[in-house]
């Protein structure tokens, strides 16, 4: 899901299950704003108490984090955050770099407070705002990521802010809306990532709508623009997959995750091999859980969703409440609501599936989930006979 995956890192090569927006400019752009003949390593060398230069290399890192699925980046991030800290720990950029980083950790509680202590200092970062705007959506608090979304609309409207701006309408249900600020941002965009990451989410939102053609259409402009946008090779491998094209999506997911190998990816494709009649083979992904486990970044919400699918439904629960008690969110309630219902409590699972679609969004995976919820208690419930079971990761919104 975008948002609740967190929007950090505009170009990615996307949120956390998770693809993202950039907390300040665009990568294409922050490039522009140094010289190129001197990298930002390099000019903090010679300038090593330029705090800003630190918080800026801290949330590149962030970045990088999620662009390559290695963790380790996060400790880089650490490094150079701690050094911004240590020399204007109340500068604004310094506490949106904090922010990002506890973002990027799923940390959102924390990188609320830091985003609002940040905005206390500099009400005219958008960035601020974005980062905001970010983690109360991961918080459930969906008015106060509206209002933090037209503040950055009003301050910066460009690419980040019009990204945000469309997963808030989607959320609503308003996929028409949704569509629009998408199309803003791909009027908006520049750089080459930035034109893919708005055709790729044009793209996903026609995949959602069911429309298989036009979401391929659109994941095909968006490597037209940037060849290395994994997030639309995924795209396409989801698409043909979800069209009956398993030998062709296999071939994709081979490339997906020789480049990125996050979760969602790892998943998406063990899915389909088992849809394809392959055994799945989820070693690589139980590493990555490791990796991801041992940087500090809990993701309780990817083994809800994988271990109510695929493992142990009392897990499932396990992580699900536990995500749902720091996120209460609405994908983190429809996970709850999937868990409870596999592990035999239906009854309970309604309240949370009723949580996950009481804002109106048009999301096929929590459509099916509630429906299929219903059902099991004897209510009139029929969920959609064109949406596919054994595919559901391939339903979230990335």
């Amino acid at each position: 899901m975008r948002s609740l995956v967190i929007f950090l890192g505009l170009a990615l090569a996307g949120a956390l299950v998770f693809t993202v927006l950039s907390v300040s400019a665009p990568p294409a752009e922050r490039a522009a704003q140094r010289p190129a003949a001197e990298t930002l390593q390099a000019r903090l060398k010679r300038l090593p108490a330029d705090h800003r230069g630190w918080a800026r290399l801290a949330t590149e890192y962030v970045d990088q984090a999620r662009i390559t699925g290695d963790p380790s980046y996060y400790a880089k991030a650490d490094g150079a955050v701690a050094n911004a800290v240590r020399l204007r720990p109340e500068d604004d950029a310094v506490l949106t770099a904090q922010a990002a980083l506890a973002a990027g950790r799923h940390e959102f509680a924390e990188s609320k407070r830091l985003a609002e202590r940040a905005i206390a200092a500099n009400p005219w970062s958008a960035a601020a705002h974005g980062v905001l705007a970010d983690a109360r959506t991961q918080l459930g608090d969906l008015r106060g990521a509206a209002e933090a979304v037209d503040e950055m609309l009003n301050l910066r409207p460009g690419v980040a802010a019009f990204a945000r701006a469309s997963y808030a309408a989607e959320l609503r249900g308003d996929v028409a809306g949704a569509r629009r600020y998408l199309e803003y941002a791909e009027h908006d965009a520049f750089a080459p990532a930035d034109h893919a990451y708005a055709r790729y989410y044009l793209g996903e939102l026609a995949l959602h709508s069911g429309d298989l053609a036009t979401a391929a259409g659109w994941y095909a402009k968006a490597l037209q623009a940037y060849p290395a946008y994994t997030p639309a090779l995924a795209g396409q491998a989801r698409a043909a997959a979800l069209a009956g094209r398993t030998a062709e999506a296999l071939k994709l997911y081979e490339s997906v995750v020789a480049r990125l190998p996050l979760p969602q990816y790892l998943i998406e494709q063990g899915e389909t091999r088992i849809k394809a009649g392959q055994p799945a083979d989820w070693t690589l992904l139980r590493a990555q859980q490791r990796l991801f486990d041992a940087a500090g970044v809990r993701d309780d919400l990817t083994w809800a969703e994988f271990e109510a699918d695929h493992g142990d439904p009392a897990l499932a629960v396990r992580h699900a409440r536990a995500e749902y008690a720091r996120n209460p969110n609405l994908v983190a309630a429809d996970a709850l609501a999937w868990a409870l219902f596999r592990a035999g409590e239906p009854k309970q699972a309604l309240t949370y599936a009723k949580k996950a679609t009481a804002t109106g969004w048009r999301n096929p995976l929590i459509a099916y989930h509630r429906a299929r919820i219903e059902q099991a208690l004897g209510l009139p419930a029929r969920p959609d006979p064109k949406f596919d079971p054994a595919l559901s990761a391939l339903a979230r919104f990335s």
